[in-house]
């Protein structure tokens, strides 16, 4: 067998880390075959379950068309939101299509390669409701929210937007109680007891606000848009090669106009410009 010099132990190492640090999930996502992208199982129009029990939306059909042109299949898990956000998935999930906001905390363990979609932060009352007609009017409220979400930041006053950090947000409010639940269907089902019930109001996206209220009357949007929230692509900390790549393939699903048919098709107007 033919000798080969040795490499000294230092630069052995940067080489083997090197290695294996050049696209790890991107190694992982081709050689299965397989995307595994996480997201919420009820958040309509964005995830849910249809009528066959199979789920549907916007960020479902986003993941299925990332999923196609890495000329893979997708697999979709859907734990809490508390599970998402987290982070740390050590290999469990290589994708969150899930309509995620970039704040500073979340930046600490994700990295957002890129934009998908921009949507405003509203409140939402029951439709009796009379009191409530702006922001400010949240002090002293009982505010449904999901849990861990940018609005239960922003209920505590706590929210900084990544990449945004020169433009602070305004609470108009002096103390809200942020309420927060595993899943916005149940909110909805609480608000819907009545004003002061169980919940007073909930803060929550605009677009999935109006599927809702399409659907159930005994609610309603209320006072002007609270904050814009960019919604982006999130990917586990430190795989540039993987960043890298999911950038490319957005940027490509914008530029032959894939994402407009998509938003066109859920939200009926294009929100990925």
């Amino acid at each position: 067998m033919k000798a080969f010099p040795l490499l000294p132990l230092g630069l052995a190492l940067l080489v083997a880390s090197s290695t294996a640090f050049a696209g790890a999930t991107l190694d992982r996502v081709q050689g299965k075959g397989e995307l595994t992208g996480v997201l919420m199982e009820n958040y309509p129009p964005f995830s849910f379950l249809n009528e066959q029990n199979q789920l549907d939306g916007f960020d479902v059909d986003v993941a299925k068309a990332v999923a196609e042109r890495l000329g893979v299949r997708l697999k979709l898990e859907t734990p809490s939101w508390d599970v998402i956000a987290a982070g740390r998935w050590s290999g469990r999930y290589d994708i969150c299509v899930c309509s995620m906001t970039p704040s500073k905390a979340r930046a600490e363990v994700f990295d957002f390669p890129v934009e998908y979609y921009q949507s405003p932060a509203v409140i939402v009352v029951n439709a009796k409701d009379t009191a409530i007609t702006s922001g400010k009017d949240l002090s002293g409220k009982k505010v449904g929210v999901i849990s861990a979400s940018t609005y239960e930041a922003y209920l505590n006053k706590d929210l900084t937007i990544e990449g945004a950090e020169d433009k602070p947000l305004i609470y108009p409010f002096d103390n809200a109680q942020a309420a927060p639940y595993d899943n916005e269907t149940v909110a909805f089902q609480d608000l819907a007891l009545g004003t002061g019930v169980r919940l007073d109001a909930m803060v929550t996206n605009l677009i999935t606000a109006k599927e809702r209220i399409a659907q159930d009357p005994r609610f309603k949007i209320t006072g002007e848009t609270l904050y814009a929230e960019p919604n982006v692509i999130a990917i586990e900390k430190g795989d540039p090669q993987w960043n890298e790549k999911v950038t490319e393939v957005i940027t490509a699903l914008k530029a032959d106009g894939t994402l407009a048919k998509i938003s066109q098709k859920w939200i009926g107007a294009d929100i990925s410009k």
